[in-house]
């Protein structure tokens, strides 16, 4: 399947769509992971992944532009949401090169970002090993996707 948004509704107690990410889930606070909560899942859903990428980071790595924040997988397919600094899942590396939650934190100066929370609904439990890039998962993931959606946020720093 391709990556085409399906009817997958995600969510988060932290912030609504498209509004402010407290500072508290980003890399000025205590960079902690933002709760989420997703339903509507498409039917065989046996697993999930999440992402938190913002296209708006002023870097290209490996072809690939802006900045991962976050990659977390294995996830099983009954749960529907993640706590706050959540222990679930497999996590994988971010862009500043560590396994596991980096919070939103834009250049000074440079305005308001956008941060995509990708929730990834998957036709089998996966369970690939810890610290895989983002590429390395969706290369992975892309045959077993059966939907996807997100929950957009965004930060500014002062």
């Amino acid at each position: 399947m391709a990556f085409a948004l399906s009817a997958l509704n995600v969510t988060s107690p932290a912030f609504a769509n498209h509004q402010a990410i407290p500072s508290k889930h980003t890399g000025e606070g205590e960079n902690v992971s933002p709760a989420l909560a997703w339903k509507d899942a498409p039917e065989g859903t046996q697993g999930f992944a999440v992402i938190c990428h913002d296209p708006d980071a002023p870097l290209v790595k490996d072809g690939v532009y802006g900045f991962v924040h976050w990659v977390l997988y294995n996830l099983p397919g009954d749960i529907t949401e993640l706590t706050e600094k959540t222990a679930e899942g497999t996590p994988g590396v971010n862009d500043k090169g560590d396994v596991g939650y980096f919070g939103p934190m834009p250049p000074e100066g440079h305005g308001k970002h956008f941060y995509y929370f990708w929730v990834l609904a998957l036709d089998h439990q996966t369970s690939l090993p810890e610290g895989l890039t983002l590429a390395e998962l969706l290369k992975e993931l892309e045959p077993n996707l059966l939907g996807m959606n997100r929950l957009v946020g965004t930060y500014q720093r002062d």
